[in-house]
């Protein structure tokens, strides 16, 4: 619920133009005026960096290279470790995982029609460690969560505070079941709300939220968020739904970009809201991840071709009907054979999907270079899944897995995504990344969980 309260969202850009004349210009003539230099749009930026050449570096060396920069993020991510805010954050959605608190106070789940608003879920709450659990206090103008910064603590000394201002969008959300049909709640959608902590009375995050709607559902217009740590961390989202939808992230340490998004998109999100099934409304969309300095990372993908393609690769396979267990006729290995051809098309169908649709390329920032394109694979994960298959019991007539049956075997499938480098090679990311990139995934990971509540 913390999140809900605290990550829709939206703040107004802003834009400067700035023009300079010559001073040397000739007074008598009409001063040069120097046009604004104009920001490329995504698809601009995508198809220039689509153009650049490929490295000449071979696989081998090309990971060296990569794994010495990526190490270089993973250096800035291993001091979040220190984060006062990000471990008190971390202890918060601890103790309300031990105690949930009701935070509509029985409105949401009394069956009953009612009006929620911003001002409806305020309240100070006080972590009890002695009871081990939330003592709640009336308060008419915050929602407030008083709790231990750390886990090894017992005093309460971080402060979490929240408010908001309700827009006029309302929309449903459920409420219950009472014996006859579903009830929902009404409630009204934050325009914006603010939010900070503090440990030892000392202010160490700050979150702040916008949001614009006009489409009368829950997807506003325009959104932005904007979360400030004390250490240093900066993270940024914002948004805006039209004929393009944008969005962007930025994540930055200390003013250093770590991670930069840029996403454009051609999907009708309105009506994909009613029914996301409607591929027609997915449209096209496209995206640049920049890590540091070092990377980016390209996407041009068409959503609609791809939902398309999954719902024709579904229709035309059929998954085999299991055995009835009281025909003595049954076959079980032929319907195990025909389960496991299933499953291999399907997994190559979603992987062949995936290639047509979604073009992913790895590029080095500093290079100016290509480093690879990225494609999938269907391939064994694991070993097979090993079982006896069933026998027939002429005593009681059904078939028994009794472990004395044929034994069979059933590989597990999944799609792997591979680099292909210029000369076709191609190298699994499992096995072309070490141990040193595993950790720079579960850090960044980790640093992200912490705001998941």
């Amino acid at each position: 619920m913390i999140k809900k309260l605290l990550l829709l969202s939206v703040v107004l850009s802003q834009f400067a133009i700035s023009c300079s004349s010559d001073d040397s210009t000739d007074p008598t003539t009409d001063p040069v005026t120097e046009e604004p230099t104009k920001d490329k749009t995504l698809a601009e930026q995508i198809a220039e960096i689509v153009k650049q050449p490929y490295s000449k570096l071979t696989p081998a060396e090309q990971k060296i290279k990569l794994e010495a920069e990526a190490n270089d993020m993973l250096v800035q991510l291993d001091k979040s470790k220190s984060s006062s805010a990000i471990e008190a954050l971390e202890n918060l959605s601890r103790l309300l995982d031990i105690y949930q608190i009701d935070i509509f106070s029985g409105k949401n789940d009394n069956n009953v029609e009612d009006i929620l608003n911003i001002s409806g879920v305020y309240g100070v709450y006080t972590w009890n460690n002695t009871a081990k659990k939330w003592d709640k206090t009336a308060s008419t103008t915050e929602l407030k969560f008083v709790f231990p910064a750390k886990k090894s603590q017992t005093a309460n000394n971080a402060v979490l505070t929240s408010k908001g201002v309700s827009s006029d969008v309302k929309v449903k959300y459920y409420d219950g079941y009472n014996g006859n049909e579903s009830v929902y709640d009404n409630i009204f959608l934050p325009s914006s709300s603010d939010a900070a902590l503090t440990v030892d009375n000392a202010q160490v995050a700050t979150f702040t939220q916008t949001a614009k709607y006009s489409s009368k559902n829950q997807s506003p217009d325009e959104f932005a968020y904007k979360m400030t740590l004390s250490d240093g961390y900066t993270w940024e989202m914002n948004g805006k739904k039209g004929t393009e939808n944008i969005s962007k992230a930025l994540f930055t340490y200390n003013g250093k970009t770590l991670l930069d998004f840029n996403s454009g998109s051609s999907a009708n999100i309105d009506a994909l809201i009613d029914n996301d099934d409607l591929v027609q409304y997915r449209g096209k969309a496209n995206g640049l991840i920049k890590l540091m300095d070092n990377f980016i990372i390209v996407a041009d993908m068409n959503l609609e071709t791809e939902g398309a393609d999954k719902i024709a690769l579904e229709k035309s396979l059929v998954r085999p009907t299991y055995p009835d267990s009281n025909n003595p006729k049954s076959n079980y290995k032929e319907y195990y054979t025909a389960l496991n051809a299933y499953e291999k098309k399907y997994s190559e169908g979603s992987a062949a999907n995936f290639n047509k649709n979604l073009k992913l390329i790895l590029v080095s920032k500093k290079d100016g270079t290509k480093i690879a394109d990225l494609v999938q694979h269907s391939e064994k994960s694991g070993n097979d899944y090993v079982f006896n298959l069933p026998v027939w019991n002429a005593q009681y007539s059904y078939w028994s897995n009794n472990g004395t049956g044929e034994s069979f075997s059933q590989p597990y499938l999944e799609e792997v995504l591979y680099l292909k480098f210029n000369d076709n090679t191609e190298v699994s990311f499992s096995t072309y990344f070490s141990s040193g990139f595993e950790k720079f995934e579960a850090k960044f990971e980790d640093f992200i969980n912490a705001f998941e509540k």
